[in-house]
C-alpha cells in the first residue's frame, strides 16, 4: 500500500479482501454474491460489503475498417437487452463475440468476423485498440476492443450461426455517414461509440500507411 493519499491509484490488488463468494445462480452466465472489504482513502478498512455480479466472462469486439475506401463494416442485429426502451432494439454495432475456452482474443475476433459477417480477417492485419470493463459496478466483463485492415469488397448479406439464433445483416458503410449516426444517437451501445470515437483521433494515422 501506497500512503500518499494525493496519490491517484494508492491502494491496488493486495487492498481489498474477500471474504466468501456464494453462486446465486448458474445457467450460461452466473451470478456470483461477493462479501468484502477494501481499503478507504482515509487508511481504514471498509465495513463488510455484499454485491452480487454478473459473471459474464471477457468479450471481444472487432472494428473492420478499409482504409483505402474509408468504410467500416458495421453488424445490425436484435438485441433483447434493448426492448424496454423508446427506440428500435434492432442495434447497430461493430463484430463481438464470447472467449472459447483457452481462447487467444485475436482468433476470437478472427472466428467471430467469420461466423457473423462471412468475413475473411488476416491476423497480421488485427490490431489491438485497447481493453476496458464494460460495467464494473455490476459485471466482471472486461471487453478486448480489436481493429482489422479489410478490404470491403464484395461484404454484405445475412449472416450468424443458426445454432446461435443469430440473424445479423451487415452493413458496408462510409466512415462518414458512421459518424452521422453516432452524433444523431443512432449508434448507442458503449463498444461501437467508443471504437468510433477512438477511430475518429486515429484514421489519417491509418489511412497513411495505406493510402498512397
Amino acid at each position: 500500500m501506497n500512503n500518499n493519499k494525493d496519490l491517484l491509484f494508492q491502494y491496488d490488488s493486495s487492498d481489498y479482501m474477500v471474504n466468501s463468494i456464494t453462486t446465486c445462480y448458474k445457467g450460461f452466465f452466473s451470478i456470483n454474491k461477493y462479501t468484502l472489504t477494501h481499503r478507504t482513502f482515509d487508511g481504514q478498512n471498509s465495513d463488510l460489503i455484499s454485491r452480487e455480479v454478473f459473471e459474464r466472462g471477457d468479450a471481444v469486439v472487432l472494428m473492420p475498417y478499409d482504409p483505402i475506401k474509408d468504410v467500416v463494416v458495421l453488424n445490425e442485429q436484435f438485441r433483447v437487452g434493448a426492448i424496454n426502451r423508446d427506440y428500435s432494439p434492432w442495434l447497430v454495432e461493430f463484430i463481438a463475440g464470447m472467449f472459447g475456452e483457452n481462447e487467444d482474443p485475436i482468433d476470437a475476433a478472427i472466428r467471430e468476423a467469420k461466423e457473423e459477417a462471412n468475413l475473411d480477417v488476416a491476423p497480421e492485419n488485427v490490431f489491438h485498440i485497447m481493453n476496458y470493463l464494460s460495467s464494473p459496478g455490476g459485471t466482471t466483463e472486461q471487453l478486448h476492443l480489436y481493429g482489422a485492415i479489410i478490404d470491403s469488397d464484395g461484404v454484405g448479406g445475412v449472416h450468424g450461426l443458426a445454432e446461435e439464433s443469430e440473424d445479423i445483416k451487415i452493413h458496408v458503410m462510409k466512415r462518414e455517414q458512421a459518424m452521422e449516426l453516432l452524433a444523431q444517437g443512432k449508434i448507442n451501445n458503449g463498444v461501437t461509440i467508443i471504437a468510433l470515437q477512438w477511430l475518429a483521433l486515429n484514421v489519417d494515422r491509418l489511412r497513411s500507411k495505406y493510402v498512397k
